[in-house]
């Protein structure tokens, strides 16, 4: 029997025509079928095709000899329950959901059930293509956009690209930084790159020793505001990777959106509800 409790990697090449990959995977991997069924399904198998390197879902699908399959198994991401994504706007070619903390935003090698762009695929109505546009740390929360078809898709990505989309987060920090009513600017190169990072006071906690920012990017460098805040001195709460890990999950949240519809044309600014957001963000959108 196979160890089933640390993750596993196998490599298999199909040797006789017309085995389905359910057969192939229970035969080299010694795992039961319902444990492949079910790995499958949440997109921890791939295989080649046409040169590409795709997941494979389906258990009866008849492979041709010399194809090559792998499985990451680990039980414990296989395990993982995603917690339920949010449509927040509809705009039929495209569409922006709340994606909780914990959440990826897309799948890993090991499987793609908890990311959102599976959850889309899966649970979005009606049902459509899905394709990322750009990313969220998978330990923060809030806005992401989901192209549904591949024109969107690009040009949404253009307009990330030319810095023509207004991200908006709020984040809990540590600490009391004096932030003049003006704001302040956070200029720190990343990776030898430029990277802007505007921030407003929204609110203090003096007795837990918090404060409650509104910020703007100028910029989309890895981790940006993360370690634009840790370098500032005021790591965000929660950043177990920049600051100090706690009993809290990482208290960044994107909480609105703004940028004209590469389509109608029109301005269009999705934000939040109210619920949703650590404070009332109609202050600096």
């Amino acid at each position: 029997m196979t160890d089933q409790s640390s993750p596993k990697t196998f490599a298999l090449t199909v040797e006789t025509a017309g085995k389905t990959a359910l057969d192939i995977l229970a035969e080299g991997t010694g795992l039961s079928r319902q444990r492949i069924k079910d790995a499958m399904n949440k997109g921890a198998v791939w295989w080649n095709l046409k040169g590409k390197t795709l997941r494979l879902r389906r258990a009866t699908k008849p492979l041709n000899k010399g194809c090559k399959i792998q499985l990451f198994y680990d039980e414990q991401v296989l395990a993982r329950k995603p917690e339920a994504a949010q449509l927040i706007h509809d705009a039929q070619r495209y569409s922006i959901w709340f994606k909780p903390h914990g959440m990826l935003s897309q799948g890993s090698q090991w499987g793609d059930h908890c990311s959102l762009l599976r959850w889309v695929e899966v649970n979005g109505k009606p049902k459509r293509e899905c394709f990322l546009v750009h990313r969220l740390d998978a330990d923060a929360a809030g806005l992401m956009l989901i192209a549904h078809d591949q024109q969107s898709a690009a040009r949404l990505s253009h307009l990330f690209q030319s810095r023509d989309i207004r991200k908006s987060y709020q984040a809990w920090v540590t600490g009391l930084p004096a932030i003049p009513a003006g704001g302040v600017t956070l200029d720190y190169p990343l990776d030898g790159k430029s990277a802007i990072t505007r921030l407003h006071t929204v609110q203090t906690d003096e007795a837990t020793s918090r404060t409650l920012l509104d910020i703007h990017i100028d910029t989309g460098r890895k981790h940006q505001i993360r370690r634009h805040l840790a370098t500032f001195g005021h790591p965000i709460i929660g950043d177990r990777l920049y600051g100090k890990a706690g009993a809290e999950p990482l208290q960044l949240l994107a909480y609105a959106l703004s940028f004209v519809c590469p389509f109608s044309q029109q301005s269009l600014a999705v934000t939040l509800p109210a619920d949703k957001c650590f404070t009332n963000p109609s202050r600096h959108i």
